[in-house]
């Protein structure tokens, strides 16, 4: 029970000295704010220079074989294309399909039908 207690003394002398001392808190804000920008600066430059080193050495590869990727870019581009405009056209035709139905059997109309109902009473009800 005492080193509870005294835990607990130590802690509230702990928050008192921390609002005494807000530059000091704040100096260390600002070290860790600059530590940690820092740090992403000096990454995001070694980024950069990798990302222009492997130009540097991809671009003669890329001269020698671009008759052949970029043939094979278009066509692997106008492939996906195709497949995602068919799946696309798909779910466009089962879900009309589905609406139809629905329609059709009444069990989506009586939801359109009560739906502009309700809007039309709060219409009345507004004026």
């Amino acid at each position: 029970m005492a080193d509870q207690t005294r835990t607990h003394h130590e802690m509230i002398s702990r928050d008192s000295t921390q609002e005494s001392h807000p530059k000091a808190r704040q100096m260390v804000k600002a070290a860790t704010a600059v530590t940690a920008g820092g740090s992403l600066l000096v990454l995001s430059g070694l980024t950069l220079a990798g990302t222009v080193i492997a130009l540097t050495v991809a671009t003669p590869l890329l001269v020698i074989f671009s008759p052949v990727l970029v043939p094979a870019v278009i066509t692997v581009t106008l492939i996906i294309t195709g497949f995602l405009a068919s799946g696309g056209f798909g779910i466009a035709a089962i879900t009309a399909f589905s609406w139809l139905y629905r329609h059709l059997t009444g069990s989506g109309s009586e939801k359109i039908e009560n739906a502009r109902m309700k809007v039309g009473s709060r219409v009345q009800d507004t004026k």
